[in-house]
């Protein structure tokens, strides 16, 4: 009993001794973190008017919107870790600078790995904010999805399609992958296929053609028109006309509409027939055997 009674006493007297260590290195450390507690408000403004400085250094340039909001990140995150890395210092005198980038590196390539999805997009979001091409309000093509940018952030980008819903691309898809701008340029080349009967003078229809399409108002024909004969299909001589309008998906549209309701009426009033497909059937008479032997007979 009396052994058992020494040694909870021991035990008792470790604990306050360890409690006393505790609170005595907690008086010891007040004034590092009170310092630590500084730093770090003196970083939260600080970060705030880095920003502001950087806001009006980028506002002079004619950098897109995404990647203003890029550098104003990276800027308030550089300022926040540099903060940081100071109160630790001061916080824990045993650290060094060398020994925190270094901790920093091992954890950043840990973090890496295990989320090297995000990393990827994040990366494909930065490129695609630094590189010229692929603004919002663009109509682009890539995977086949087709629409309009409207938002484009560090990790994904909003495309309007044509039919109303919104689809969320990954950036690394935009960026490994081919992505057709439609509207890069204010005119698109356009086309249609207009066919002709066989027994038509090409020459005149061509001339029917290329006025019909001439005399349309959103048509640029300065660019000229292409009407070029294209092939001999199974029942027409086949014309592929080109010309230049808007390069938005719509204008493409409402001037197609306008170009094949003006061909079809010129070469109707020119008596002009672009015909249906022609089926021809052939049918042999079969001779009953031995009807010619009996006749010669």
């Amino acid at each position: 009993m009396e052994n058992r009674g020494i040694q909870k006493v021991i035990m008792l007297n470790t604990l306050v001794d360890q409690i006393q260590s505790m609170g005595n290195d907690f008086v010891v450390a007040l004034p590092y973190l009170a310092i630590a507690l500084v730093i770090i408000v003196i970083t939260a403004i600080a970060a705030k008017f880095t920003v502001k400085i950087a806001d009006g250094l980028i506002g002079k340039t004619d950098l897109r919107p995404s990647l203003r909001n890029l550098i104003e990140t990276l800027v308030k995150l550089g300022t926040w870790i540099l903060g940081l890395m100071i109160a630790a210092i001061v916080l824990f005198p045993d650290l060094t600078p060398s020994s925190l980038i270094a901790g920093l590196g091992i954890g950043a390539v840990a973090i890496g790995f295990a989320f090297q999805d995000i990393f990827e997009n994040f990366l494909a979001g930065v490129l695609i904010m630094v590189r010229e091409k692929m603004r919002i309000g663009d109509v682009i093509e890539c995977e086949g999805i087709v629409g309009k940018v409207e938002h484009i952030t560090l990790r994904e980008t909003h495309i309007r399609k044509l039919s109303g819903e919104v689809t969320v691309v990954p950036n690394s898809i935009l960026f490994k992958n081919p992505v057709e701008i439609l509207t890069d340029k204010e005119l698109r080349r356009h086309d249609v296929v207009i066919g002709v009967s066989y027994d038509t003078d090409l020459d005149e229809a061509a001339e029917v053609i290329r006025k019909a399409v001439v005399e349309i108002d959103e048509i640029d024909t300065d660019k000229g028109i292409d009407v070029f004969a294209q092939e001999f299909n199974s029942s027409s001589v086949d014309f592929l006309v080109r010309w230049w309008s808007g390069s938005t998906p719509r204008s493409g549209w409402e001037s197609k509409d306008k170009v094949v309701r003006a061909i079809k009426r010129s070469l109707d009033n020119a008596g002009i027939e672009i015909p249906f497909p022609y089926i021809t059937h052939t049918f042999k008479e079969r001779v009953p055997l031995g009807t010619e032997t009996g006749e010669n007979a």
